[in-house]
């Protein structure tokens, strides 16, 4: 098989829909490959490195699908979910066509569709009919199984997925070709949290308890428009010469577009500078970095995947957080064409908007099938506290000067995120967080969340804290307001069934939890006093 494929890539939905012109699939969190299955087997990742060394199992593709080039995710399951931490052990050991040694984490590659059978190429058929040719080209083995897609019902499906604890799901147009290489609004991604791949320019000195590392990554992508990243599918987009610098970005500018200091464990922050170590450059990669800051610059070759609520107006991630590093994608493909289809929030003067500005890229999509807007119209919004108010609490208890934890914006929007922290302060306890009217509304519960049905447990109502602050890990220095460690133990989104003072129900979609929660005051303990259990039997 001479023809060499680059992926072809998903732009990112605004929200779940329904459309019968669309089919819906699991989106798992792998590792994207193509697999060429001709006398032997061949496993090409995003960047074209070879994965066959660190993947022996999957070598029942010979049998199971000879003559066939195919598209899929490769994953490492445990406890019926995708454990990204498990298949990275798998990626550092073992090299090219070597094969690990004492392989303990199976993998299971998911194939969702066919770009030739026989050395004849299928990319122009609709997806619809490289589905019924899958079907027929591949039979299933112990590592090797077909998506199984749903028609129309996009929103159920996304519920279903993320209460189950996964990423998200594909929306696939059912008329869709395959476009090697290229960002299609044929395909959406619909994620249960917004992420970007970015790439990592550089990073800011520590200070504090961050002296030893790094204070944030400052972040950067590739304006979508300067150049196409791949010509599409054949050897000559492969193979052609390039210069130093990373593929799909010689002669291209890097647009900043924020920094990230949370989600980094201890562990990470060490790993990342002994990586940074030799990636350090005098030539600065980004402009508009404040003069004031102590930057250290970085070859621009790594990749980080960031999660982040929303984009401002300017183009900057808000409140980012750092998902992990992304040695499976090039640089070149961290546009921003990332943005198509995301929602951008008003500046903080502006009025409230019903229509979301739209993408500079056309998804192509008809107005009939196009994902539905879900942002609410003024008269449904809370009205926030732009005079931070809801906050006071909050900042008079604590020392930014000190502390590493957020302050607070000065303007404050509405989501329907939640968190639940662990917080080993001078008791362990769990912080079970809502976002709700601009502010994460809090409580402390001791014993943890119930997680079986009927079990009460004491939730100690605390002051409203910032959004920003569903993101915060680290340690609260001795002698400030709750010192001690703070980790993310869970999040996600909720809906909300009924929200008052004597009676607050949600519907959680957690990695961790999911299920109808209630909440009600505990009025023999005291006015701050809740119970929290999980509802249903």
């Amino acid at each position: 098989m001479k023809t060499r494929y680059l992926p072809m890539l998903a732009r990112s939905a605004t929200g779940p829909f329904n459309s019968d012109a669309w089919l819906f699939e699991i989106k798992w969190d792998g590792v994207r490959a193509i697999a060429y299955v001709d006398d032997t087997l061949s496993l090409k990742s995003r960047n074209d490195s070879e994965l066959g060394g660190q993947f022996p199992e999957l070598g029942e593709l010979l049998t199971l699908a000879p003559g066939t080039v195919l598209d899929g995710e490769i994953v490492a399951m445990r406890g019926g979910k995708p454990d990204m931490q498990a298949l990275l052990s798998r990626l550092q050991t073992g090299s090219g066509r070597i094969p690990p040694h004492g392989v303990s984490v199976p993998v299971t590659y998911i194939v969702f569709d066919i770009l030739e059978k026989d050395k004849k190429p299928l990319t122009d058929l609709p997806f619809l009919k490289r589905r019924e040719i899958l079907k027929t080209a591949v039979a299933e083995g112990s590592h090797v199984i077909l998506s199984v897609p749903v028609e129309g019902k996009g929103e159920d499906y996304y519920h279903a997925a993320i209460a189950k604890g996964l990423e998200g799901i594909m929306a696939k147009r059912k008329d869709s070709r395959y476009e090697p290489g290229l960002r299609s609004g044929a395909w959406l991604k619909v994620k249960g949290q917004k992420t970007c791949d970015c790439v990592i320019s550089g990073y800011t000195a520590g200070k504090g308890a961050r002296s030893a590392t790094f204070g944030a990554l400052i972040l950067g992508l590739y304006e979508n428009n300067d150049v196409n990243v791949s010509s599409g599918g054949g050897t000559d987009s492969l193979n052609a010469p390039h210069d130093s610098r990373p593929a799909g970005s010689a002669g291209r500018t890097l647009l900043p577009v924020g920094k990230v200091g949370t989600g980094f464990s201890d562990r990470d922050r060490e790993a990342l500078m002994e990586t940074f170590s030799q990636l350090r450059t005098a030539t600065p990669q980004l402009q508009g970095i404040k003069p004031n800051e102590t930057v250290v610059w970085l070859e621009p070759v790594l990749v980080g995947e960031v999660a982040y609520q929303e984009v401002t107006r300017d183009r900057k991630l808000r409140m980012p957080r750092f998902i992990r590093i992304r040695s499976d994608k090039k640089p070149g493909e961290c546009t921003t064409d990332q943005f198509a289809g995301v929602e951008v929030s008003p500046s903080p003067t502006s009025t409230f908007r019903k229509e979301p500005i739209p993408a500079k890229a056309n998804t192509g999509s008809t107005s009939r099938d196009r994902p539905v807007n879900t942002e609410m119209a003024p008269e449904d919004q809370h009205p926030g506290h732009p005079n931070g108010d809801a906050l006071r609490t909050y900042q008079e208890k604590r020392n930014f000067s000190i502390t590493r934890e957020p302050e607070g914006p000065r303007t404050m929007t509405e989501g329907n995120s939640f968190v639940i922290q662990e917080h080993h302060a001078h008791r362990l306890h769990y912080d079970f967080r809502l976002e709700r009217e601009g502010v994460l509304k809090s409580w402390a519960v001791p014993k943890g969340i119930p997680e079986a049905p009927g079990e009460k447990h004491l939730a100690v109502a605390v002051e409203d804290h910032p959004l920003e602050y569903a993101h915060f890990e680290g340690t609260i220095a001795t002698g400030e307001y709750g010192a001690g460690t703070v980790t993310i133990w869970d999040e996600g989104t909720y809906d909300t069934k009924h929200w008052a003072g004597d009676k607050i129900e949600v519907i959680l979609h957690g990695r961790r939890l999911s299920g109808h929660y209630v909440l009600v005051p505990f009025k023999r303990a005291g006015k701050n006093e809740w119970l929290i259990f999980k509802a249903g039997g």
